[in-house]
């Protein structure tokens, strides 16, 4: 077999096809793996960048002094906005006003 021009592998998925088309899968069986492995690998981080935009928005300027335990739960909160919307905020309150009168935040 010769790569002539028109054949030639340009992308991980040419090279995968190339290998599935020949049929190079028993002369090369660790590369045809990982190509594979490769293909599945998620490209995005969307989540995570997602996470670092709401940390910006909770931990301003002005609440650069908050402790990292309170930053985390303040994150965890905007990051999942939409269950917080979905809460019974009533439910809450009443929880928390049968709490002990001591200092809860």
């Amino acid at each position: 077999m010769s790569l002539t021009e028109n054949i030639r592998p340009k992308t991980v998925m040419d090279i995968c096809k190339l290998i599935r088309t020949e049929k190079l899968q028993e002369l090369f069986p660790y590369v045809d793996i990982a190509l594979r492995m490769y293909l599945c690998c998620p490209t995005s981080n969307c989540s995570a960048e997602r996470s670092f935009s709401a940390l910006k928005r909770v931990k301003s300027y002005l609440r650069s002094r908050m402790t990292d335990d309170r930053l985390n739960r303040l994150a965890i909160l905007s990051i999942e906005s939409i269950l917080t919307m979905n809460m019974s905020f009533n439910e809450i309150i009443s929880t928390f006003a049968k709490q002990n009168s001591r200092r809860k935040l």
